[in-house]
């Protein structure tokens, strides 16, 4: 219950919904959504933008179920000592697809392009300064080391995930409206 309210998803959203879960539970068993750094966070990641597109087609339920799963990898596979926290694994990643969502959501009726293009950047920077922030106020990271795996992670998965989310995005809003 949420709210007095059942949670009800529709087919579709769950057919989405396990879908893009099914990929991130791919990418993260695989290890192919977590890319290795010699830094700190002790990955990047692709993983993040399942959620994202989730959120954008199906709604921010759909986004914060996906990137639930992302976040299980996290603390189940950690790449770093931070992951083991279910606060800085976990958490964060719920939160990918719903901000996500209102971007795209802000966006959408004035430009589809720069609205599926700012929702992958926005949710990869939830991302990026949740769990780095939840890294320093749990004193698993110096503010220093945070800012400089921002930079190093941050600034190429926020280009990746903007082009991804665009163009995959893009496709399937184009795919749905064919049909």
């Amino acid at each position: 219950m949420i709210g007095g309210n059942e949670l009800q998803l529709s087919t579709k959203e769950i057919v989405v919904a396990g879908m893009l879960g099914a990929i991130s539970i791919v990418l993260g068993v695989t290890r192919l959504g977590f890319i290795p750094v010699p830094t700190p966070a002790g990955n990047a990641t692709i993983m993040h933008i399942p959620a994202i597109l989730g959120a954008v087609l199906e709604g921010p339920v759909v986004g914060a179920l996906i990137g639930l799963i992302f976040g299980i990898f996290s603390f189940l596979q950690p790449g770093a000592p931070m992951f083991t926290d279910p606060l800085i694994a976990i958490v964060p990643r719920i939160f990918i697809g719903i901000f996500a969502y209102f971007a795209y959501r802000s966006l959408v009726k004035r430009n589809e392009s720069l609205a599926l293009i700012t929702a992958g950047i926005v949710g990869t920077l939830v991302n990026t300064i949740f769990v780095l922030g939840l890294a320093v106020i749990r004193d698993f990271l110096p503010l220093s080391a945070a800012i400089g795996a921002a930079w190093l992670h941050g600034l190429p998965e926020v280009v990746l995930a903007a082009v991804l989310v665009s163009l995959v995005g893009k496709g399937v809003l184009k795919y749905r409206r064919s049909n």
